[in-house]
């Protein structure tokens, strides 16, 4: 059951991508703009990464000193 609503929320998302214009983002890269969106994204995904790496270094440290 799990799989098969997962199937269809897959589906319905395509569906709902492919009814999209994507007139914005024709405007930024009309602009020159699309790259401080990238930029911005990039920033934000990288952080979010540095973020979760320091986070599972800090639990391994703790559960380290748990099992001492």
């Amino acid at each position: 059951m799990k799989y098969l609503l997962s199937f269809l929320f897959l589906i319905l998302i395509n569906f709902a991508a492919f009814s999209q214009e994507v007139e914005m983002a024709d405007k930024f890269r009309a602009d020159g703009k699309i790259y401080v969106v990238i930029a911005v994204i990039l920033i934000i995904l990288i952080g979010l990464f540095t973020f979760l790496f320091r986070l599972d270094n800090k639990v391994s440290k703790l559960e380290k000193r748990l099992k001492k």
